[in-house]
């Protein structure tokens, strides 16, 4: 397989096109020999991991891509806010989102956001983010949403509201197949996956506004989720491109922010993630951060060990394989 990777200066405003829906020869079988697909990266991640989620995403195309060539570009919506540092790797790496419709996208791959608003039409990226909802379903042939993009894809689409959990959902669970579909041919009757939410959406009002719930977990609920519209829209509430130790890195940060004093509840350990003697240490160090609260305490924080059968990565090699042979025509 091939990867490539481009950047492709044109305009430089901050608004898309307005939206137009292409003649299907040029979204689907404009391909001879090699099948070339141009995949859009909506990198919203927070600075934290903005690197960390190009390299995972990468890696899933790379070893999910075959014969095909993935022509690869990186987007970012403007109005997410940036330190200086990830701006000038934004500004040095990623396309201008108003290039979207000059490069024949095939496909999206759209992250979630760090949220800063209390309720997902306040935050700053919102209009950017439902007109590119609107794009996406007239000019991809398919579009996976990831996380907060998922739950604001069908806000906006549909008016679904998410829930908002008692403590975050974190962790590598166990879901299952709720359907056959074409995405999930050829993964495991269970397969593990990570997921990282303070909120939910419900399948009972998923099914009722037409979207298909695909795969599930008894302990994490709704996992991947889709709707047939102009464009496949195909939305993950859980994160098969982390690699091993992303929730680690996430359960360190927010155990430090708690410690900083920046937020009021101390996380939960991930779900199946650490090993039994690393529970035991991180519950005795829950305990002591809960009485001397205090930043210096993560210099004594617990050495880390995962499971062993966490497998992160493994189903979402065969999803987006599939997708891709979807994206070609296969």
């Amino acid at each position: 397989m091939s990867l490539v990777f481009d950047k492709h200066r044109f305009v430089s405003g901050l608004r898309l096109p307005p939206t137009s829906l292409r003649q299907p020869s040029a979204i689907g079988h404009r391909h001879n020999a090699d099948t070339v697909l141009t995949i859009g990266l909506i990198n919203n991640m927070p600075d934290a991991a903005l690197q960390a989620t190009e390299r995972q995403f990468k890696g899933l195309l790379k070893a999910a891509a075959g014969p095909c060539i993935v022509d690869l570009r990186y987007f970012s919506l403007p109005s997410v806010r940036r330190s200086p540092a990830a701006q000038s790797r934004i500004e040095r790496f990623y396309t201008k989102i108003a290039d979207l419709d000059r490069l024949h996208i095939d496909g999206l791959i759209v992250t979630g956001a760090e949220p800063t608003a209390a309720v997902l039409t306040k935050e700053p990226y919102w209009q950017e983010l439902t007109d590119l909802i609107d794009w996406a379903e007239a000019n991809t042939r398919s579009t996976i949403w990831s996380c907060l993009a998922a739950h604001a894809a069908v806000l906006h689409l549909d008016g679904i509201e998410r829930w908002p959990l008692k403590e975050k959902c974190s962790g590598v669970f166990d879901c299952s197949k709720a359907i056959d579909d074409w995405l999930i041919r050829d993964i495991p009757s269970s397969l593990k996956v990570s997921h990282s939410r303070l909120n939910e959406l419900k399948g009972s009002d998923l099914t009722a506004r037409g979207y298909c719930v695909l795969t599930q977990s008894r302990e994490a609920g709704v996992d991947i989720f889709a709707k047939t519209l102009r464009s496949r829209f195909i939305f993950l509430q859980g994160h098969p491109e982390y690699d091993a130790i992303s929730l680690q890195r996430e359960y360190r940060r927010d155990v430090n922010r708690f410690l900083a004093g920046e937020c009021n509840t101390y996380p939960a350990i991930p779900f199946g993630y650490f090993d039994a003697e690393t529970e035991q240490r991180l519950a005795r160090f829950q305990e002591w951060a809960r009485v001397e609260r205090n930043p210096a305490l993560m210099a004594e924080f617990p050495r880390l060990t995962l499971r062993r059968d966490i497998a992160t990565g493994t189903a979402g090699k065969v999803i987006f394989r599939n997708w891709l042979r979807y994206l070609a025509g296969h």
